[in-house]
């Protein structure tokens, strides 16, 4: 499982879109070849077609698609933006903090998403999250939750 690794992350990504948004989280994955470019695609499909479901939280979008739309191996990227993004979503916009999620299961996706809500459940790992500088600073903040 590739979780949150330095090559899975891009910090303060200006962008004015959520689809603009969902390529730019997927396309870590891609350069990663943890998933394929149709993933993606498809991402931002199910973006069209079922609208902002994925924006679970306040400023929190976990933005994915079906194992069998090209993931290789099961990851998660991150993007924080620089300025949030209006996804559409009436309790949750704006986003903030995009996790893009490739499962290859769904034993996978349930073990990423266990991983996600320990991270994200607690406020002061988002506050750390929004003011983190560096990957190293994200990576104590992301090591402090393993377990």
């Amino acid at each position: 499982m590739r979780f949150l690794d330095e090559s899975l992350v891009a910090l303060d990504v200006e962008t004015t879109s959520p689809e603009e948004t969902i390529k730019i989280a997927g396309n870590l994955l891609v350069n990663e070849h943890v998933v394929e470019e149709e993933y993606v695609e498809a991402m931002l499909q199910s973006y069209k077609k079922n609208g902002p479901y994925f924006v679970l939280a306040p400023k929190i979008a976990l933005p994915h698609a079906r194992p069998e739309d090209g993931v290789n191996e099961a990851s998660v990227s991150f993007v924080r933006l620089k300025k949030p993004v209006k996804f559409g979503s009436a309790t949750n916009d704006p986003v903030k903090f995009v996790f893009a999620l490739g499962a290859s299961s769904s034993e996978e996706h349930i073990k990423i998403l266990q991983k996600l809500t320990m991270l994200l459940n607690d406020q002061r790992n988002l506050e750390m999250l929004d003011k983190a500088e560096t990957y190293q600073e994200i990576k104590q903040i992301i090591g402090g939750n393993e377990k």
